[in-house]
């Protein structure tokens, strides 16, 4: 079973699933959701949104494909262009981060902590273009009776919620946190989470303790080498067989030939 990532093109839009596809939850204002009053084509605004941002930005997602099906994907983009994120409690997004908007990974693929992968292969996009921190607003599972539980304006109308809601579009504050988002604005229910990117993650220890590795591993192979090779394999031809003594003898009485352009240091 083999796994590639691979960031998303205008020509690759038919990997996204079927959600992904039509889900506008982060791209549109729920108010111009609501007075289209059902008769919105979520699918042609999800494609003029990716559209826009591709030909302003450049490439705003990654997707997951597993023996050649598309399971999973990822959305980032800049703030400005994410009209709900001017919407929730815990923000705005800071200046210098990108917003990952949603995050999103097949039955198929769930087994495989796909969700990871695709994270990491947005952080090894977003460092190549120099961004400092990739920012997300979580969601907390909490109770409709406790402090944040109802979901007011988060839901723009009865009939989207059923398809698109903060359940359904929104990343786990948990799943974040697993994969290094550190919580900069705290909220019960809406939580925005950040994470460095001119912090190495780890990466530079696991390169240098992958080079420690090799470099000893090529020094016992020095080490054996040396080991097993017999002393007369480095005696000059002729010499195999004749006692120390013959070969001392026969070592001090020879001419030592210098190659050309040595010389020896000068004496002082």
């Amino acid at each position: 079973m083999s796994t590639h990532v691979t960031s998303l093109t205008l020509d690759d839009l038919d990997k996204l699933s079927a959600h992904v596809r039509r889900c506008v939850f982060w791209e549109m204002d729920p108010s111009a959701i609501k007075g289209a009053r059902g008769f919105c084509d979520q699918e042609f605004e999800k494609e003029a949104w990716l559209s826009m941002v591709m030909l302003e930005w450049g490439s705003c997602g990654q997707v997951a494909v597993v023996d050649g099906k598309p399971v999973g994907s990822a959305l980032y983009a800049p703030p400005r262009t994410v009209p709900r994120a001017q919407l929730l409690p815990t923000g705005p997004v800071s200046a210098d981060a990108i917003l990952l908007t949603s995050l999103w990974v097949e039955p198929a693929g769930e087994e495989q902590n796909l969700g990871t992968t695709l994270i990491q292969a947005v952080v090894a996009d977003l460092v190549r273009r120099g961004v400092r921190a990739l920012e997300a607003f979580g969601i907390r599972e909490v109770g409709v009776d406790e402090p944040g539980g109802t979901l007011g304006a988060a839901t723009p109308s009865a009939t989207a919620a059923r398809e698109c809601s903060p359940e359904e579009c929104m990343i786990p504050a948990d799943l974040l946190e697993d994969n290094g988002f550190e919580v900069v604005a705290p909220h019960p229910r809406f939580p925005r989470l950040r994470l460095e990117l001119n912090r190495d993650h780890g990466w530079k220890e696991d390169v240098e303790a992958a080079l420690e590795r090799l470099l000893n591993t090529s020094s016992v192979s020095l080490v054996d080498i040396g080991e097993r090779t017999p002393v007369s394999a480095h005696l000059p031809t002729g010499t195999q067989g004749r006692s120390e003594a013959d070969i001392s003898s026969a070592s001090s009485s020879a001419k030592v030939n210098v190659p050309v352009g040595w010389s020896s240091w000068p004496s002082r």
